[in-house]
């Protein structure tokens, strides 16, 4: 295993990355999608992991307009709250184009980084979002798309992602948490039901009693089961459509 910084051009700056690989030589790409509290060591220890299984792992700043923002101890509830405060213009910027654009340069650099052929992306909370949308924008660049406890998926806005469903191309999976406000049972049932009518090929889970957020370790809203289950299905979605 090895690790190390990079940094990606995109039209607009200078993304810093996580890269994450098993060795040097060529195994298939997976983006990485951070959740809103950005690149921290929980991120890159799950990158390890997934990487650990035979894959190049990018993880990109998505917020790196706005430079490294310095992530405060993430167990203290005022200091998460008053830092989710400060990234939620962060968050309202990532408009579709711009999502599209620097997905563009992040699967740009993958490629250079990773053997030839289509990657995987795998999203958390906001990421999974943002996932979604590079998928939808670049669709035979990506293979598999996995999110896990997204939310937004399904809103009223002319925008929303689901309303983009008919441009992906690849497999699908969801791992959603259970009574999350963020995505709840109808917008779960909407979102099949639009996947079911572009004839998408997609899996969608309800982790039962795991919170918003469970993969997150230096979070309270971790949940060790539903974590390694998570794990697992990413796993299994990768080797199915990566090899």
């Amino acid at each position: 295993m090895s690790s190390s910084a990079v940094e990606i051009t995109t039209p607009d700056g200078v993304a810093g990355a996580y890269l994450a690989r098993p060795d040097d030589r060529p195994h298939p790409g997976v983006l990485l999608i951070m959740d809103a509290f950005g690149l921290r060591p929980a991120i890159d220890q799950m990158a390890d992991r997934i990487a650990a299984d035979g894959y190049v792992v990018l993880a990109p700043n998505v917020f790196y307009r706005a430079g490294r923002l310095p992530v405060p101890d993430l167990s203290d509830s005022e200091a998460r709250a008053s830092f989710f405060q400060s990234i939620r213009p962060l968050m309202d910027e990532l408009v579709p184009e711009r999502v599209a654009s620097d997905g563009g340069a992040y699967l740009d650099c993958l490629a250079d980084l990773a053997q030839p052929g289509p990657v995987g992306i795998t999203g958390y909370c906001m990421g999974g979002r943002i996932a979604w949308r590079i998928a939808a924008a670049h669709p035979d660049r990506v293979a598999a798309l996995a999110a896990f406890h997204p939310g937004g998926l399904v809103t009223d806005a002319p925008d929303s992602p689901h309303r983009s469903a008919g441009h992906l191309k690849a497999e699908l999976y969801f791992g959603f948490a259970d009574q999350d406000p963020s995505m709840t049972a109808d917008q779960i049932a909407t979102l099949e039901r639009t996947l079911d009518d572009v004839g998408a090929r997609y899996h969608a889970d309800v982790y039962e009693s795991a919170p918003h957020g469970y993969t997150m370790a230096d979070t309270p809203a971790f949940d060790e089961a539903a974590r390694e289950r998570h794990f697992g299905e990413l796993h299994a979605l990768l080797e199915r459509t990566l090899g």
